[in-house]
């Protein structure tokens, strides 16, 4: 797992995120597919991805045509479908392969920025609900496990 913090928190209020990194990758164990947690420089919320391969379904979809190739439910619903940002690689969404992993990945995400969330920047009023790391890590496990399911 590759965690990076890189966002200065000093202006923004105290909190669980004080705590948190900024970025991070992983394989999803139970899929092997490639994950990343990416927090939003300007708010501060959460947005989790799934890389998906070359011959899945959803590869190359926008994310609301995915839908009909996956039958998928995570946090607020897909809200992204790219490559990877590639003159961004440490703190965008884009990923450092791991041996063995391929480079060319097609990127499905959510954010936790809907109504009833809490984007620590923003947010100075105590409303909503944080979407800690521990949270998005599991959403991006049951949206890695639903891309698999399309694949049967």
């Amino acid at each position: 797992m590759r965690e990076l913090k890189f966002i200065d928190k000093t202006n923004w209020p105290r909190g669980p995120w004080d705590a948190e990194p900024d970025k991070v990758q992983w394989t999803d164990p139970a899929t092997g597919m490639t994950c990343l947690a990416v927090r939003h420089d300007s708010s501060g919320h959460w947005c989790g991805y799934v890389g998906v391969t070359e011959g899945h379904p959803c590869f190359g979809l926008d994310y609301d045509a995915a839908y009909d190739r996956a039958d998928v439910e995570v946090h607020g619903g897909l809200t992204y479908a790219s490559f990877c940002v590639e003159d961004d690689k440490e703190h965008g969404v884009c990923h450092i392969p791991e041996p063995g992993q391929p480079d060319r990945v097609w990127w499905l995400g959510f954010d936790c920025a809907h109504s009833g969330d809490k984007s620590p920047r923003w947010d100075k009023s105590g409303g909503g609900k944080y979407r800690t790391l521990d949270y998005v890590k599991q959403q991006c496990a049951e949206l890695a496990e639903q891309l698999a399911g399309a694949l049967a």
